[in-house]
C-alpha cells in the first residue's frame, strides 16, 4: 500500500475514534450513572449510629439538557439505598434561572425521602443563577438548607452532629458559627460545597468526615493526560476518598455538567455511605 494511502487511512480511522469517543463522552456517560457505597469509621460515631446511611448528591446543574425529569429518575436510585439521612452538597443550578423549571424542581427534590429528612447547602452557581430562588424552592421541596448552622440527631441518648456551611466561593462561609453551635462531643459531619475546604475543617480538629462536590471529579478525563481544568477550591481533592489529617473527606462527582456538556472517565455520582462505630 502506498504511504500516502496509509496515511489516509490512519487519519480516517483516528478520525472515527474521536467522533466516536466525541459522541460517548456526549450522549453516554453524562447518563450512565454509577452508585457508589462507601463504609467509613468514625472514630466519634456511637455504637448506636452504627450503620447509619447517608446517601450524597449534589451539582445537580439544572437546565436544559439535565431537567427536574432526570432529577426525578435519580431521587428512585437515591430512596432505593434507604438513607436514614439524605445530603445535598451544593449547585442545584448553573447559570439561568430562566430555564429552570421550578415547578418539577420542587416536585423532584420533595419525592426524596429519608427519616431523619434532606439537608441541603448552596454551591458557587446558586449564587451566579438567582439564590432567592434556589433557596424558595429547596424550602418548597420541605428539605433544611444548612446556612453555617448544625442539626444533631440523638439515639439512645447519643449525638451526631451534621453541619453545613454556606459557599466558599462567594466568600459566605462561617466555620467560626458552626463551631459555636457544635457541641464538644459526638461525631460531626460537615457539608462544603468546595472539597479543598478540608485542610481547614480538619484544622479545627472537630470534624469526622467532610462532603464535597463542586470539582465534578474533572468531567473529562483523558487517559494519560489526566484531568481536565478544575474550578478553585478543587485542586487538591478532586473526587473520591482522601484522608486530611484526622478528618476523612469525600469529593462526589457530582450529577450534571457544566459549561462543556460532556463526562469522559468520569461518570456522575451518587454516593451511599454507611456510618461504621469503632466502638462496635
Amino acid at each position: 500500500m502506498a504511504p500516502r494511502r496509509r496515511l489516509r487511512r490512519l487519519a480516517a480511522g483516528v478520525g472515527m475514534i474521536g467522533a466516536g469517543g466525541l459522541l460517548y463522552a456526549r450522549e453516554v456517560e453524562p447518563r450512565w450513572l454509577e452508585v457508589v457505597r462507601l463504609e467509613l469509621t468514625l472514630p466519634r460515631l456511637a455504637a448506636a449510629f452504627d450503620g447509619y446511611r447517608v446517601v450524597q448528591i449534589g451539582d445537580l446543574h439544572l437546565d436544559d439538557w439535565s431537567r427536574p425529569a432526570r432529577l426525578e429518575r435519580i431521587s428512585t436510585i437515591v430512596n432505593a439505598e434507604r438513607p436514614d439521612l439524605i445530603a445535598i452538597t451544593g449547585d442545584f443550578a448553573s447559570y439561568s434561572a430562566e430555564r429552570l423549571d421550578t415547578e418539577r424542581l420542587v416536585g423532584a427534590l420533595g419525592h426524596l425521602s429519608a427519616p431523619d429528612g434532606v439537608l441541603a447547602i448552596l454551591g458557587n452557581h446558586d449564587y451566579l443563577t438567582d439564590v432567592k430562588l434556589i433557596r424558595r424552592c429547596i424550602r418548597e421541596a420541605g428539605l433544611t438548607e444548612l446556612i453555617n448552622e448544625v442539626v444533631t440527631y440523638t439515639r439512645e441518648g447519643f449525638e451526631l452532629h451534621v453541619a453545613g456551611i454556606d459557599d466558599v466561593m462567594e466568600g459566605r462561609s462561617r466555620l467560626d458559627l458552626v463551631l459555636q453551635d457544635l457541641a464538644a462531643s459526638g461525631a460531626a459531619v460537615l457539608l462544603a460545597h468546595e472539597p479543598d475546604f478540608a485542610d481547614v475543617a480538619a484544622a479545627t480538629g472537630r470534624f469526622d468526615l467532610q462532603l464535597s462536590g463542586h470539582s465534578h471529579g474533572g468531567q473529562v478525563r483523558i487517559p494519560l493526560l489526566g484531568r481536565a481544568v478544575l474550578p478553585p477550591f478543587s485542586q487538591r481533592y478532586t473526587r473520591g476518598l482522601h484522608r486530611v489529617g484526622g478528618m476523612l473527606l469525600y469529593a462526589n462527582r457530582g450529577l450534571g455538567t457544566v459549561h462543556a456538556r460532556l463526562r469522559f472517565g468520569c461518570r456522575p455520582e451518587v454516593t451511599a455511605i454507611t456510618l461504621r462505630s469503632a466502638e462496635a
